[in-house]
């Protein structure tokens, strides 16, 4: 990646990573990442604001001194958030510029020695501590725990209204040139988005909201985020998505559907459902067969949509693993606020829609109809069982 100028002050020193195929080895990657990297120069010290993966250290490197020029060396290196994807690089940054001392709050310095054996030289900063770089130059630390590491913390140049927020407002996609929102097309970072945040911070919305509420009042004019674009044009919206999703409201009143089908008669129960709420008004419906969907794709839409539909079979007295996986992952990020349909099949005895609701009992969810639970190879019964509960989701969500 260039290097490019954000403001006056602030060099974009980032990379892209367009080979890795899963992030933290879980998340697909079709569009690739960016590791953000920030230099703010101010009159008298320089300071980096988070590293890069490992393997760019280098690059990242290569950059800082492009901006810095021959005989100049960063003074500091502000971590605003731990996890590799961004520390990978310190090692290497102290090791190309030894005199760096390395900025991070107690839990990061901390943090530091447990992944990277680095110590001394450091300053421990506490939330609402400034760092001058010059007379105009001041950095502001906000510590905002738990988005999405217990260590995570925001940094504010105060003088020209950036705010460098670690993780948050960050998304999947790599940077195809353009580094700032108002010289790119931005629209296909927004499902990415809310893939991010569903996949990785879902489980910490009211911390989310905290940090929200601590940046209240404070004014934003660039979002330099660790993952994405740099946020200009578009920061009231993409500050109003992550507020949304945190509260977990959805985003629209369509329905995820999520099932798992050995032989067919599961199937055939989602099926009807979708089609009848299709008939109903519903308009947005995303059908995923867990088997062979990868589960970022289904907590993406379970996050957008007010309508779950969840159908499987019993399998070993529980629930098919395929379905139990994506209903684990629902309820361990505490999703809320939506309307629920539940359907199971068995062969002799039934255990599908217990173990649901078993799981999902911790969520604030509203079911819209008992569950439809059919023996062996459904029925007519069955079918308009599963029609009217349709009926009686879709007339929730259309209301």
């Amino acid at each position: 990646m260039r290097r490019a100028a954000v403001t006056e002050k602030v060099s974009y020193i980032g990379v892209n990573d367009r080979t890795t195929h899963l992030f933290e080895s879980m998340w697909p990657l079709p569009y690739g990442v960016s590791y953000n990297s920030y230099l703010v120069v101010g009159e008298e010290r320089a300071a980096i604001i988070d590293g890069v993966e490992a393997s760019n250290a280098l690059r990242q490197i290569d950059h800082i001194r492009e901006v810095l020029g021959e005989g100049r060396q960063p003074d500091y290196l502000v971590i605003n958030h731990m996890e590799p994807d961004h520390s990978g690089a310190i090692a290497l940054l102290r090791q190309a510029f030894p005199d760096i001392t390395i900025v991070g709050n107690a839990q990061t310095l901390a943090m530091v020695r447990g992944f990277y054996g680095v110590e001394g030289n450091t300053l421990a900063v506490k939330d609402g501590d400034t760092l001058p770089l010059g007379q105009t130059t001041t950095l502001r630390f906000h510590l905002t725990p738990m988005v999405h590491w217990p260590e995570t913390m925001m940094t504010y140049l105060e003088e020209e209204k950036v705010l460098f927020s670690g993780d948050a407002f960050g998304c999947f996609g790599a940077l195809n040139g353009a580094v700032i929102d108002s010289d790119m097309d931005t629209d296909r970072f927004f499902p990415e988005m809310e893939r991010y945040y569903s996949n990785i911070v879902g489980k910490y919305g009211k911390f989310v909201q905290r940090a929200l509420a601590k940046l209240d009042g404070v004014e934003i004019g660039t979002v330099c985020s660790t993952h994405g674009p740099v946020w200009r044009k578009r920061i009231s919206e993409v500050v109003s998505l992550y507020d949304r999703l945190s509260r977990y409201e959805p985003l629209d009143n369509g329905v995820a559907i999520i099932y798992g089908s050995m032989y067919g008669n599961t199937a055939r129960l989602a099926e009807t459902a979708a089609g009848t709420l299709a008939e109903a008004g519903v308009r947005e419906i995303e059908v995923f067969n867990a088997a062979v969907t990868d589960l970022s794709y289904i907590l993406s839409a379970v996050f957008r949509h007010r309508g779950l539909v969840i159908a499987a079979p019993t399998y070993s007295d529980g629930l098919f693993p395929p379905v139990a996986a994506a209903v684990e992952a629902i309820a361990r990020r505490n999703v809320a606020n939506r309307e629920v349909m539940l359907m199971g099949t068995h062969t002799w005895a039934h255990h599908a829609t217990n173990e649901m609701k078993r799981v999902l009992e911790p969520c604030s969810f509203s079911f819209a109809a008992e569950p439809v639970i059919a023996k062996q190879a459904p029925g007519a019964a069955e079918l308009e069982q599963t029609r009217a509960a349709a009926l009686a989701l879709a007339s929730r969500l259309n209301s």
